[in-house]
């Protein structure tokens, strides 16, 4: 990858009206995303009697997840590009399609929105736990690490095919869909395993309201793995030099 494609940034950018509207954009579609997967799992164990680990609750979470965050980069994506995941910030940084500040402010506003959704459904839901990621048993680190670094590269693969690429052209129309349906599809796969985060900040939130970060780490360390490997090999060989769109720096 062109090292002159990665850009920090201006000292103005955290600052600028543009980024700072991008910002609020990722908290709030971070919240909805959240407060609606999440908010899933609880109901559904309300339901059953904690039957949320049970084949149709895996499949309830799938549904939910899929769509919320269908809904969730949709309205994010005119403003702030719809990441909704800092791994994907993380893989469009690499890409050079975003720069390093914007990034950071990104990341934060991601983060604060998980954790305000999680206060969120426990102040609504009468003080029900917002259940952390974990690994189930016998599946270890590594197993786990696995899976997130798998299934966060389809994740942002299917981000950079529909929403990156310049030469994407009427395809981006349904990227929305294409990035909810990789990930209700992975929840289906590694659900039942590690809980199928791909998202730093969806077991963020949940692990601040229970403070519980027993392999927290896990659900860092592999998805910014697999969005690194998804972004360095798209944008390596699959845009062109000559179609790859520069970073918007004039606008800070």
């Amino acid at each position: 990858m062109p090292i002159y494609r990665i850009a920090i940034g201006t000292p103005g950018e955290a600052s600028h009206p543009s980024a700072l509207k991008a910002a609020l954009a990722e908290f709030i579609s971070m919240l909805i995303f959240v407060f609606a997967g999440q908010g899933s799992g609880m109901a559904f164990s309300k339901l059953t009697n904690d039957g949320s680990s049970t084949p149709s609750g895996l499949i309830a979470a799938a549904l939910a997840h899929g769509l919320a965050l269908f809904v969730a980069v949709s309205v994010g994506a005119n403003i702030s590009g719809g990441h909704v995941n800092p791994a994907v910030t993380f893989g469009a940084f690499l890409g050079g399609n975003i720069t390093l500040l914007r990034g950071i402010l990104y990341w934060i506003a991601q983060l604060l929105g998980s954790v305000v959704a999680c206060f969120l459904l426990k102040f609504a839901t009468g003080g029900m736990e917002t259940s952390a990621f974990g690994l189930s048993s016998g599946v270890s680190v590594s197993n786990a690490i696995v899976f997130e670094i798998v299934m966060t590269f389809g994740l942002v693969y299917t981000v950079y095919a529909t929403a990156i690429d310049p030469k994407k052209g009427n395809i981006g129309t349904i990227a929305p869909i294409a990035i909810g349906f990789i990930v209700g599809a992975n929840i289906l796969v590694g659900g039942a395993f590690d809980g199928a985060s791909m998202n730093p900040a969806v077991s963020f939130g949940p692990a601040v309201l229970s403070w519980t970060w027993t392999h927290q780490w896990v659900y860092w360390v592999g998805p910014l793995i697999g969005a690194a490997i998804a972004a360095l090999i798209y944008d390596n060989i699959f845009i062109d030099e000559n179609f790859h769109e520069q970073l918007p720096i004039t606008d800070y």
